[in-house]
């Protein structure tokens, strides 16, 4: 178990209200999950627990982490209500009933007004990402749907930081909880920090050197305004590299189809704005340069914390212009960190080098709701087209779609195999992605 796991699970199962603080990636979904399930009375076809999270992101994968635990359970219906997808068709869901919602607070709240959602049979609420909800402000819409909620229930509140407004919400919502918090927030020993001076107009050419000098795998890159995103993805592209952007400006379907292919190591960077900075469950981004400084301590330190995680190595770079310079030093200040600056000059540029991704990403339009499972198309590729296992990486299925991983090498046998032969008696379409 992780760290939060031991000291949270036993607790919980005792029926504890606990206010933990976990960073990200430390396991911590798995801490509320398992008591979730293990206490599910799957024959009382009613909602039976509710979590909350920030960002339809986060939902998913909290969603998806207690589709994975429930297994063992037969029928249990886990719902995700998130904003940024069709309304009616959730209506239509929670009609035919539900064990577990999972949501973010805007959606759950619009529902409950109109009387899609009846919380009596409700023993369990989690607030997952707390602090990030409230500085979203999500303080009055969770307020809204707590007052909905049985007075006698279990509530779990997990948070990256402990803030004043964590601890006055919890005395109005929780029952003598108990706090849980591990020692540090990043474990300085697995993420290797540097700072770099370099004026903004700099900043582009010197990421391409430190590409080089560190041969990352994969790597995210955080600014602060959607614009400089597109940007600097413009200056990499024309720079050689292979990259993905992340902001506002993406529907919902972009979002997904971006995450799902950085993820699945199809592209191998990934440029985002601070919507990605929390509730991205990929656990091998190996560096992560805040090309622009973030705007508090708070901020910075989940931007880090993308790399490092499940106990894996990871590099965070941040490149700091004269004024940023003293901002970092503070910020470094609050979190009883020194502020050291390499030098640029030092760095070792391999021309040499060729960051590229192992997979590309194949588009496949059946999914679940045509019956088409990952084990059907695995068995495509493997036994009618002749791929091998290993030629394979992530497959995702989706209501009306998939998404396959395939190498690099392979991936015109794999395209031209998948749209020549049937899955499970029916022709499909695939494209390239």
């Amino acid at each position: 178990m992780t760290e939060i796991q031991e000291k949270t699970l036993p607790l919980i199962l005792d029926g504890k209200d606990i206010i933990a603080q976990a960073k990200t990636g430390s396991g911590k979904t798995v801490s509320f999950s398992l008591p979730i399930i293990l206490k599910l009375n799957v024959k009382q076809f009613r909602i039976q627990s509710l979590v909350l999270a920030p960002t339809r992101e986060l939902a998913s994968q909290v969603a998806q982490e207690l589709r994975k635990l429930a297994r063992y359970k037969h029928n249990v219906k886990i719902l995700e209500l998130c904003g940024g997808v069709p309304y009616r068709p959730q209506v239509n869901s929670l009609f035919h009933g539900a064990h577990i919602l999972v949501g973010t607070p805007g959606r759950i709240l619009k529902h409950l007004k109109e009387g899609n959602i009846k919380f009596d049979d409700l023993n369990t609420l989690v607030l997952d990402e707390a602090d990030k909800m409230l500085d979203m402000g999500f303080l009055e819409d969770m307020s809204e749907i707590i007052s909905y909620l049985p007075k006698q229930r279990q509530t779990l509140l997990f948070s990256a930081t402990f803030e004043e407004n964590i601890q006055s919400i919890s005395k109005d919502i929780m029952r003598n909880p108990v706090s849980i918090k591990v020692d540090s927030l990043h474990n300085e020993n697995i993420i290797n920090e540097k700072y770099y001076k370099v004026e903004n107009e700099n900043k582009t050419p010197l990421i391409s050197t430190l590409i080089s000098t560190f041969k990352p795998e994969s790597i995210l890159i955080f600014c602060n305004m959607k614009i400089k995103c597109d940007e600097v993805a413009d200056d990499l592209y024309d720079l050689g590299f292979d990259v993905l952007t992340l902001h506002s400006d993406l529907d919902q379907k972009q979002r997904d189809e971006v995450l799902l292919m950085f993820s699945n190591k199809s592209y191998p960077i990934l440029i985002a704005t601070d919507v990605a900075s929390r509730g991205l469950d990929i656990d091998d981004i190996s560096l992560v340069i805040n090309y622009d400084l973030a705007n508090d301590e708070k901020v910075h330190t989940h931007r880090i914390g993308r790399t490092a995680r499940a106990g894996k190595k990871g590099m965070a770079i941040t490149l700091c212009n004269s004024y940023d310079s003293e901002n970092m030093i503070d910020y470094n200040d609050i979190l009883n960190k020194k502020t050291s600056f390499d030098d640029v000059t030092v760095l070792e540029d391999d021309v040499s080098f060729k960051l590229r991704a192992p997979y590309r990403t194949i588009f496949v339009n059946g999914g679940k709701k045509d019956k088409v499972r990952a084990g059907d198309l695995l068995g495509a590729l493997t036994g009618t087209i002749g791929l091998s296992k290993d030629d394979i990486g992530k497959i995702n299925i989706f209501n009306f779609c998939s998404y396959v991983a395939i190498k690099e090498d392979m991936f015109d046998k794999a395209l031209d195999g998948l749209n020549n032969n049937r899955i499970k008696g029916k022709y499909y379409k695939a494209y390239g992605k």
